[in-house]
């Protein structure tokens, strides 16, 4: 017969906790990542001297590293550099390594950043293209200092300049070339873009070099980009990236690019009106322009059967807007003419609307101009323009049916003297009835 569990049994059924051995056993304990850190807390220099190839490439090894650097020491800077130096290309790249070879730029010696340049220089290119490489050469760019290493590099990215220009990681590496290099040792810069202006502008990352090149030129080289620039503005004015190349050379504010630039657009405003990318700058055009060039281009749309095509389009009737907005008033006074018979058709689209609010206030601000001016009096302080008089003030001449008797009210002079009035009649002035 099967007896009933005992209270001690039941009490053995409850869960077993946590820290049980049972339940240590089917978790298995994960190390803390922390203790990969501590590890180097206090660990001395001279113990890791055959691991410190092993340790660039480890997060808390490169670090540790790294710290032992910025300490200043000539013996332990050596040590690492020594160690270091057959392997910088590698590390250049490595995840962890790149930032052990940018440290080691920035406290090396002069000597020792010569013979990392020349060590780098062949695969210079191709470290630049990497996601880690290319913080490493920047790095490097930016602590080159004697003429030696600067002509390596110069010699190394030379040939490849549009390329990385192009490489979303590469173009970062011809930034800082322009903003740390000279004028003469970056020229090799303007003359790979200037050769390739085309190619260069029209692509994502190249249009945004292209403008930092115009940042940091001297006056030769940005005249250099500008001029091509200018002879290919058709091209590049209708394209997604060069119009923002176009725009920033009119945003320059001179008007001997400038005006250059806008009259490359003349017989040609129509079709570059009604396109996405290019009715943006037409519209910066006639804002910016000089007063013929505005002229010229706003002469091109005073035409009907063209004015129709634009006000109906949905990036063309920005133009036109622009333009009623800076033409002058007898060329103004013409689109009006050309528009008002057009409104009908587009009146209740919201670009109609916005034209004909324009159109309306032109005609409101020409008519308030044409009303006759009437030049207020003036009188002297304290005095009034007129005054009534009351029939009962205006003494014998209203009981005789004078003219004040035979008004209401007597009109007269507020200046004129109470003894015109029988001189003991007290009077009051009565003004705007």
């Amino acid at each position: 017969m099967n007896q009933p569990p005992s209270s001690n049994a039941s009490s053995n059924s409850t869960p077993p906790s946590p820290t049980s051995k049972k339940s240590q056993q089917s978790a298995p304990v994960t190390p803390r990542r922390h203790n990969d850190q501590d590890r180097f807390a206090s660990v001395r220099f001279e113990d890791i001297l055959n691991e410190i190839y092993t340790l660039c490439k480890d997060q808390y090894g490169c670090r540790y590293l790294q710290r032992k650097l910025e300490e200043q020491k000539d013996d332990q800077r050596d040590i690492i550099f020594e160690k270091v130096f057959p392997h910088f290309v590698e590390l250049m790249t490595d995840p962890f390594g790149n930032y052990l070879c940018q440290k080691l730029m920035e406290h090396c010696t002069d000597d020792q950043r010569t013979l990392i340049v020349e060590q780098v220089s062949h695969d210079m290119v191709n470290i630049s293209l990497n996601m880690h490489g290319t913080r490493a050469v920047q790095k490097m760019i930016e602590f080159i200092t004697l003429p030696e290493q600067i002509d390596r590099v110069v010699v190394a990215l030379a040939p490849n300049v549009v390329t990385l220009i192009k490489d979303l990681n590469g173009n970062h590496v011809i930034q800082r070339c322009l903003h740390r290099l000279s004028s003469d040792n970056k020229q090799f810069i303007y003359n790979a873009v200037s050769t390739n202006c085309v190619e260069v502008a029209t692509h994502r990352h190249g249009c945004c070099v292209l403008q930092r090149c115009i940042d940091y030129s001297a006056e030769n080289q940005k005249a250099q980009l500008v001029t091509e620039i200018i002879n290919h503005a058709l091209t590049l004015v209708q394209d997604p990236f060069g119009n923002y190349v176009v725009q920033y050379v009119l945003d320059l504010g001179d008007a001997n690019f400038s005006d250059l630039l806008i009259r490359r657009f003349i017989g040609h405003v129509g079709s570059l009106s009604v396109q996405k990318f290019s009715s943006n700058v037409m519209e910066k055009c006639i804002r910016v322009a000089e007063a013929d060039t505005r002229r010229h281009l706003i002469e091109e749309m005073a035409n009907r059967a063209r004015l129709e095509k634009l006000l109906r389009d949905s990036y063309a009737n920005y133009v036109v807007q622009t333009a009623l907005d800076y033409a002058e008033p007898t060329q103004r006074a013409k689109l009006v003419d050309c528009i008002r018979p057009l409104l009908p058709a587009i009146r209740n689209t919201p670009y109609g609307k916005r034209i004909q609010g324009k159109i309306n206030r032109e005609q409101q601000r020409q008519h308030q101009q044409q009303q006759p001016h009437h030049p207020q009096q003036s009188f002297p302080e304290g005095g009034l323009p007129m005054g009534y008089l009351a029939p009962w003030m205006a003494g014998a001449n209203s009981e005789a049916g004078g003219t004040a008797g035979a008004n209401d009210m007597a009109f007269f002079s507020p200046f004129q003297s109470p003894a015109a009035f029988g001189g003991s009649v007290p009077f009051s002035v009565f003004h705007n009835h």
